[in-house]
C-alpha cells in the first residue's frame, strides 16, 4: 500500500506570539512539535505498512525548520517525507491549507490511503481532513478508531460516535482521520534515529506543486481572523455576615435587588 500521512506543526507552548497585521500565529519563534492527534495517523500508517507492505510519505505545509520535525517520523517507520513550504502559503486558513496539500499530493502521484489525526489542537476545526478529501475528490470517514480490514480495493473501519461507533466500509482510495483510541505511538528505535539523520526532507514550492497562487495562503483564505484576545475573567466575591438567618436574608434581598430577577 502506497500511505500518505498528513501532518501538522503546532507550538508546543501555550505562550505564543500572534501576528496583529494578520492575526496568525507567528510559527517562527514558537516551540513546535508534531500535533499530537498526528503521532496516532502515523503510527496507524507505520502498522498498515508492517502488515500490508508498501510505503508511508508524511506530507507537511509549513516554514522549512518542519524539515526538523518531519525527519522525526523517519526514526519511527516512516519512509519518506515532504515538506510544502513557501511565502504564498502562509496566513492559510483550512480551505487554503487543503489546497495545497491536495495539489502536493498529486505532485506525489497515486496513493491508497491518505490518513490524518482528528484536528490539530492549534485550531480544532477538524476541517482539513474532510475538505482534503473532497478536494481529491475520494471518500472518507471521520473519527476512526480501529481499521478492520483493507483488501481488494476497499476497507473497513469503526467510526466513533457520540453513541458508541459505526461500522464503515469504503473504496480505496480514500481518506480517514484518527482519534487517538485507535493505537499508541511507538517510541524511536535507534536505528530510526541513526536513519533520519541520514534521510533529507523533499522541500517542494507552490511552483513545484502547480498551485494557483490565489488560492494559497492569504488571498485562497475564504476566512481570515479578525481580531485575537485573551478573555478578562472579573469574578466579584462578596462574603455576608451574620447567623444563617440574616445571611438568607440577605442574599434573597440582594437577589431581589437585581435586575433580572425584578424582571421575572
Amino acid at each position: 500500500m502506497n500511505i500518505i500521512v498528513c501532518v501538522k506543526q503546532v507550538p508546543g507552548t501555550n505562550e505564543v506570539k500572534i501576528n496583529r497585521e494578520t492575526n496568525t500565529i507567528v510559527r517562527e519563534s514558537a516551540e513546535a512539535i508534531i500535533n499530537p492527534f498526528d503521532e496516532h495517523a502515523i503510527e496507524e500508517g507505520v502498522r498498515l505498512k508492517e502488515k500490508t507492505g508498501g510505503k508511508v510519505t508524511v506530507l507537511s505545509m509549513g516554514i522549512p525548520k518542519v524539515a526538523d520535525l518531519l525527519r522525526e517520523t523517519i526514526a519511527v517507520g516512516v519512509d519518506d517525507a515532504v515538506l510544502l513550504t513557501d511565502r504564498a502559503f502562509a496566513g492559510a486558513d483550512t480551505l487554503a491549507t487543503s489546497y495545497a496539500l491536495a495539489m502536493g499530493i498529486r505532485k506525489l502521484g497515486e496513493f491508497d490511503l491518505i490518513i490524518c489525526g482528528k484536528q490539530a489542537i492549534d485550531g480544532d476545526t477538524a476541517q482539513v481532513g474532510p475538505s482534503l478529501a473532497e478536494k481529491l475528490g475520494i471518500p472518507h470517514a471521520t473519527y476512526v478508531r480501529k481499521i478492520e480490514e483493507i483488501r481488494d480495493g476497499y476497507m473497513r473501519c469503526q467510526r466513533m460516535t457520540d453513541d458508541g461507533y459505526e461500522v464503515i466500509e469504503m473504496p480505496l482510495p480514500a481518506l480517514i482521520t484518527v482519534v487517538k483510541e485507535i493505537n499508541e505511538p511507538r517510541l524511536p528505535s535507534i536505528k530510526g534515529k541513526l536513519k533520519a539523520k541520514k534521510t533529507e526532507v523533499k522541500v517542494l514550492s507552490a511552483e513545484d506543486i502547480g498551485a494557483d497562487l490565489n488560492l494559497c495562503g492569504l488571498k485562497g483564505s475564504a476566512t481570515q481572523v479578525i481580531k485575537t484576545f485573551t478573555p478578562v475573567h472579573e469574578v466579584k466575591a462578596e462574603m455576608i455576615d451574620g447567623t444563617a438567618r440574616e445571611q438568607a436574608r440577605t442574599l434573597v434581598d440582594k437577589l431581589l435587588s437585581m435586575q433580572f430577577v425584578k424582571r421575572t
